[in-house]
Protein backbone atom coordinates (compact mmCIF):
# COMPACT_ATOMS: atom_id res chain seq x y z
CA UNK A 1 0.00 0.00 0.00
CA UNK A 2 1.13 3.58 -1.19
CA UNK A 3 2.11 5.01 2.81
CA UNK A 4 1.71 8.71 1.27
CA UNK A 5 -2.18 8.22 1.28
CA UNK A 6 -4.64 8.14 4.18
CA UNK A 7 -5.22 4.37 5.71
CA UNK A 8 -8.94 3.46 5.88
CA UNK A 9 -9.71 0.47 8.02
CA UNK A 10 -13.06 -0.78 6.85
CA UNK A 11 -15.81 -3.44 8.59
CA UNK A 12 -19.21 -4.04 8.06
CA UNK A 13 -21.53 -6.61 9.75
CA UNK A 14 -22.92 -8.28 6.57
CA UNK A 15 -20.26 -9.94 5.75
CA UNK A 16 -17.43 -9.64 3.50
CA UNK A 17 -19.30 -10.54 0.51
CA UNK A 18 -22.30 -8.15 0.80
CA UNK A 19 -22.91 -5.79 -1.68
CA UNK A 20 -22.79 -2.50 0.39
CA UNK A 21 -19.17 -3.36 1.88
CA UNK A 22 -17.66 -3.84 -1.98
CA UNK A 23 -19.47 -0.54 -2.92
CA UNK A 24 -17.65 1.50 -0.41
CA UNK A 25 -14.46 -0.18 -1.66
CA UNK A 26 -15.14 1.22 -5.27
CA UNK A 27 -16.56 4.51 -4.06
CA UNK A 28 -13.31 5.13 -1.77
CA UNK A 29 -10.46 3.16 -3.83
CA UNK A 30 -8.86 6.17 -5.54
CA UNK A 31 -8.58 8.48 -2.00
CA UNK A 32 -7.09 6.36 0.27
CA UNK A 33 -5.59 2.65 0.62
CA UNK A 34 -8.47 0.57 2.40
CA UNK A 35 -7.76 -2.10 4.89
CA UNK A 36 -10.53 -4.67 5.08
CA UNK A 37 -11.17 -6.76 7.77
CA UNK A 38 -14.37 -8.09 8.03
CA UNK A 39 -16.74 -11.30 9.45
CA UNK A 40 -16.89 -14.66 7.11
CA UNK A 41 -20.76 -13.92 6.95
CA UNK A 42 -23.50 -11.78 8.52
CA UNK A 43 -23.44 -10.67 12.22
CA UNK A 44 -26.00 -8.27 12.57
CA UNK A 45 -27.07 -7.46 16.06
CA UNK A 46 -23.71 -7.96 17.38
CA UNK A 47 -23.11 -4.37 18.47
CA UNK A 48 -20.38 -4.20 20.70
CA UNK A 49 -19.43 -7.86 21.41
CA UNK A 50 -15.85 -9.27 20.70
CA UNK A 51 -15.09 -13.30 21.11
CA UNK A 52 -13.46 -13.96 24.59
CA UNK A 53 -14.14 -17.49 24.49
CA UNK A 54 -13.20 -19.45 20.77
CA UNK A 55 -10.14 -19.34 18.78
CA UNK A 56 -10.32 -16.37 16.13
CA UNK A 57 -8.79 -16.98 12.58
CA UNK A 58 -7.81 -13.98 9.73
CA UNK A 59 -7.38 -14.84 6.50
CA UNK A 60 -5.94 -12.78 3.61
CA UNK A 61 -8.83 -12.84 0.60
CA UNK A 62 -8.10 -10.26 -1.75
CA UNK A 63 -4.97 -7.93 -2.47
CA UNK A 64 -5.06 -5.23 -5.17
CA UNK A 65 -3.41 -1.68 -5.54
CA UNK A 66 -4.01 0.38 -2.22
CA UNK A 67 -6.82 -2.55 -1.28
CA UNK A 68 -6.19 -5.43 1.33
CA UNK A 69 -9.51 -7.31 2.02
CA UNK A 70 -9.19 -9.69 5.13
CA UNK A 71 -11.68 -11.54 6.59
CA UNK A 72 -12.42 -13.20 10.24
CA UNK A 73 -14.82 -15.74 11.62
CA UNK A 74 -15.23 -13.07 14.47
CA UNK A 75 -17.41 -10.69 15.32
CA UNK A 76 -17.22 -6.95 13.71
CA UNK A 77 -15.02 -5.50 16.50
CA UNK A 78 -13.48 -8.63 16.66
CA UNK A 79 -12.54 -7.73 12.92
CA UNK A 80 -11.62 -3.83 14.12
CA UNK A 81 -9.24 -5.43 17.13
CA UNK A 82 -7.34 -7.76 15.09
CA UNK A 83 -6.70 -5.59 12.52
CA UNK A 84 -5.07 -2.73 14.78
CA UNK A 85 -3.40 -5.74 16.35
CA UNK A 86 -2.02 -7.92 13.87
CA UNK A 87 -1.96 -5.86 10.53
CA UNK A 88 -1.58 -2.07 11.47
CA UNK A 89 1.63 -2.43 13.15
CA UNK A 90 3.74 -0.47 11.46
CA UNK A 91 0.34 2.27 10.54
CA UNK A 92 -2.32 3.25 12.46
CA UNK A 93 -5.15 4.29 10.72
CA UNK A 94 -6.16 7.80 9.64
CA UNK A 95 -10.41 6.38 9.72
CA UNK A 96 -12.43 3.66 10.68
CA UNK A 97 -15.90 3.47 8.70
CA UNK A 98 -18.46 0.79 9.14
CA UNK A 99 -20.61 0.13 6.32
CA UNK A 100 -22.49 0.44 3.91
CA UNK A 101 -24.86 -1.42 6.19
CA UNK A 102 -28.50 -2.73 4.30
CA UNK A 103 -30.20 -1.72 6.45
CA UNK A 104 -30.92 1.47 8.78
CA UNK A 105 -29.03 2.16 12.00
CA UNK A 106 -31.13 5.16 13.31
CA UNK A 107 -33.20 5.60 16.82
CA UNK A 108 -32.70 2.82 19.45
CA UNK A 109 -31.09 0.74 16.44
CA UNK A 110 -27.66 1.94 17.44
CA UNK A 111 -26.97 -0.19 20.19
CA UNK A 112 -27.59 -3.25 18.69
CA UNK A 113 -25.98 -1.90 15.79
CA UNK A 114 -22.57 -4.37 14.70
CA UNK A 115 -22.15 -1.61 12.54
CA UNK A 116 -21.78 1.10 15.23
CA UNK A 117 -19.92 -1.40 17.07
CA UNK A 118 -17.34 -1.64 14.82
CA UNK A 119 -17.37 2.94 14.37
CA UNK A 120 -17.36 3.04 18.63
CA UNK A 121 -14.61 0.26 18.95
CA UNK A 122 -12.70 3.19 16.23
CA UNK A 123 -13.78 5.81 18.35
CA UNK A 124 -12.87 4.66 21.67
CA UNK A 125 -8.98 3.84 19.80
CA UNK A 126 -9.08 7.85 19.06
CA UNK A 127 -9.44 7.53 15.38
CA UNK A 128 -11.88 9.46 13.67
CA UNK A 129 -14.57 7.09 13.26
CA UNK A 130 -18.11 6.85 10.65
CA UNK A 131 -20.70 4.24 9.97
CA UNK A 132 -22.82 4.21 6.92
CA UNK A 133 -26.06 2.75 6.61
CA UNK A 134 -29.12 2.97 3.57
CA UNK A 135 -33.18 2.31 4.99
CA UNK A 136 -32.76 -1.14 2.48
CA UNK A 137 -32.11 -4.26 4.17
CA UNK A 138 -32.33 -5.79 -0.23
CA UNK A 139 -29.45 -7.51 -0.73
CA UNK A 140 -28.99 -5.82 -3.98
CA UNK A 141 -29.60 -2.27 -3.07
CA UNK A 142 -28.99 0.38 -4.74
CA UNK A 143 -25.86 2.32 -3.02
CA UNK A 144 -24.99 4.60 -6.05
CA UNK A 145 -27.35 7.77 -4.80
CA UNK A 146 -24.75 7.29 -1.75
CA UNK A 147 -21.79 8.08 -3.35
CA UNK A 148 -21.21 11.77 -3.60
CA UNK A 149 -22.35 11.91 0.24
CA UNK A 150 -20.10 9.12 1.24
CA UNK A 151 -17.04 10.61 -0.24
CA UNK A 152 -17.35 14.35 0.98
CA UNK A 153 -18.45 13.33 4.37
CA UNK A 154 -14.91 10.76 4.25
CA UNK A 155 -12.99 13.34 2.72
CA UNK A 156 -14.10 16.35 5.01
CA UNK A 157 -13.17 13.84 7.94
CA UNK A 158 -10.15 12.63 6.52
CA UNK A 159 -8.41 16.49 6.31
CA UNK A 160 -10.30 17.56 9.37
CA UNK A 161 -10.69 15.21 11.86
CA UNK A 162 -13.58 14.74 14.70
CA UNK A 163 -14.14 15.79 18.13
CA UNK A 164 -12.53 13.41 21.14
CA UNK A 165 -14.70 10.58 22.07
CA UNK A 166 -17.25 11.53 18.69
CA UNK A 167 -18.35 9.31 16.13
CA UNK A 168 -20.88 9.86 13.32
CA UNK A 169 -23.89 7.49 12.49
CA UNK A 170 -25.27 8.39 8.92
CA UNK A 171 -28.08 7.26 7.62
CA UNK A 172 -29.46 7.63 4.19
CA UNK A 173 -33.27 6.94 3.35
CA UNK A 174 -34.23 5.49 -0.13
CA UNK A 175 -35.97 8.17 -2.38
CA UNK A 176 -35.78 9.36 -5.36
CA UNK A 177 -34.36 12.76 -4.65
CA UNK A 178 -32.62 13.51 -1.47
CA UNK A 179 -34.55 16.54 0.49
CA UNK A 180 -30.98 17.84 1.76
CA UNK A 181 -28.64 16.77 5.27
CA UNK A 182 -29.85 17.26 8.57
CA UNK A 183 -27.31 16.90 11.10
CA UNK A 184 -29.85 15.44 14.39
CA UNK A 185 -30.16 13.55 17.37
CA UNK A 186 -31.26 10.10 17.99
CA UNK A 187 -35.30 9.20 18.37
CA UNK A 188 -36.58 7.61 21.24
CA UNK A 189 -38.25 4.37 19.80
CA UNK A 190 -39.24 1.42 21.16
CA UNK A 191 -39.30 -2.51 19.84
CA UNK A 192 -42.06 -4.59 21.01
CA UNK A 193 -43.41 -8.06 19.94
CA UNK A 194 -40.03 -9.23 19.36
CA UNK A 195 -40.23 -13.17 20.27
CA UNK A 196 -42.26 -15.65 18.09
CA UNK A 197 -42.83 -18.77 19.98
CA UNK A 198 -42.83 -22.24 17.65
CA UNK A 199 -43.12 -25.54 18.39
CA UNK A 200 -41.57 -28.00 16.91
CA UNK A 201 -42.43 -31.48 15.71
CA UNK A 202 -40.19 -33.18 17.97
CA UNK A 203 -42.02 -31.71 20.93
CA UNK A 204 -40.12 -28.58 22.18
CA UNK A 205 -40.86 -25.24 21.76
CA UNK A 206 -38.18 -22.40 19.95
CA UNK A 207 -38.30 -18.54 19.52
CA UNK A 208 -37.40 -16.16 16.54
CA UNK A 209 -36.52 -12.56 17.83
CA UNK A 210 -38.20 -10.43 15.51
CA UNK A 211 -39.98 -7.13 16.57
CA UNK A 212 -41.85 -4.20 15.45
CA UNK A 213 -40.03 -0.60 15.48
CA UNK A 214 -42.17 2.54 16.91
CA UNK A 215 -41.00 6.22 16.45
CA UNK A 216 -42.14 7.05 20.20
CA UNK A 217 -42.02 10.83 19.13
CA UNK A 218 -43.01 11.55 15.56
CA UNK A 219 -43.44 14.65 15.01
CA UNK A 220 -40.40 15.73 16.17
CA UNK A 221 -38.03 17.16 13.38
CA UNK A 222 -35.02 17.40 15.27
CA UNK A 223 -34.52 13.24 15.11
CA UNK A 224 -32.72 10.81 12.97
CA UNK A 225 -36.44 9.07 12.50
CA UNK A 226 -38.02 12.42 11.21
CA UNK A 227 -35.38 13.43 8.73
CA UNK A 228 -35.39 9.85 7.23
CA UNK A 229 -39.26 9.63 7.02
CA UNK A 230 -38.88 12.98 5.24
CA UNK A 231 -36.23 11.94 2.82
CA UNK A 232 -33.20 13.42 4.18
CA UNK A 233 -29.81 11.84 5.15
CA UNK A 234 -29.78 11.74 9.07
CA UNK A 235 -26.20 12.19 10.58
CA UNK A 236 -26.35 11.85 14.19
CA UNK A 237 -22.73 12.88 16.21
CA UNK A 238 -22.87 10.03 18.80
CA UNK A 239 -20.56 9.83 22.18
CA UNK A 240 -18.61 7.17 23.32
CA UNK A 241 -18.60 8.68 26.93
CA UNK A 242 -22.32 7.56 27.60
CA UNK A 243 -22.42 10.02 31.32
CA UNK A 244 -25.84 11.37 31.66
CA UNK A 245 -24.48 14.31 32.80
CA UNK A 246 -28.18 15.90 33.69
CA UNK A 247 -29.00 13.64 36.02
CA UNK A 248 -25.77 13.54 38.68
CA UNK A 249 -26.98 15.96 40.40
CA UNK A 250 -30.37 14.01 41.50
CA UNK A 251 -28.61 10.25 41.60
CA UNK A 252 -26.26 12.20 44.19
CA UNK A 253 -29.21 13.34 46.00
CA UNK A 254 -30.43 9.80 46.09
CA UNK A 255 -26.65 8.88 47.98
CA UNK A 256 -26.55 11.61 49.93
CA UNK A 257 -28.07 9.75 52.99
CA UNK A 258 -25.66 6.73 52.52
CA UNK A 259 -23.07 6.24 55.33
Amino acid sequence: MKNKRPLILISNDDGYQAKGINSLIEMLRDMADLLVCAPDSARSGYACAFTANDPLRLQLRREEEGVQVWVSNGTPVDCVKLALSQLCTERKPDMVIGGINHGDNASVNTHYSGTMGITMEGCMKYIPSVAYSICDFSADADFEPLRPYIRHITAKVLAEGLPRGVCLNVNFPVVERYQGVKVCRMAYGTWSREVVKEHHPRGYDYYWMVGHYSNDEPERDDTDNWALAHGYIAITPTRMDVTAYEAMEQVAGLVKSLP
